[in-house]
């Protein structure tokens, strides 16, 4: 079960990282850059504070849920 917990805790941590680069570095840090590149007629820097953080963040969830379910059937607490 320790094994469980350590595995849960690095895709965890490891999806919140992506999420902070996304939603955090590339919003906010970077976004004067990124705005030298268009999505549409949008800066990109705007495009990713303003929309796309929220694309990463569902799609984190989606990752996450599959993620999760391949670690539960592999140790055997998957849902019946």
């Amino acid at each position: 079960m320790k094994k469980y917990w350590h595995k849960n805790l690095q895709y965890l941590f490891g999806l919140l990282f992506i999420w902070f680069v996304v939603s955090f570095m590339m919003g906010i840090v970077w976004a004067e850059d990124l705005n030298a590149y268009r999505i549409g007629n949008f800066p990109l820097g705007f495009w990713i504070a303003q929309q796309g953080s929220i694309y990463a963040f569902v799609l984190i969830i989606f990752v996450y849920v599959y993620l999760m379910n391949k670690l539960d059937k592999e140790h055997g607490v998957e849902e019946k």
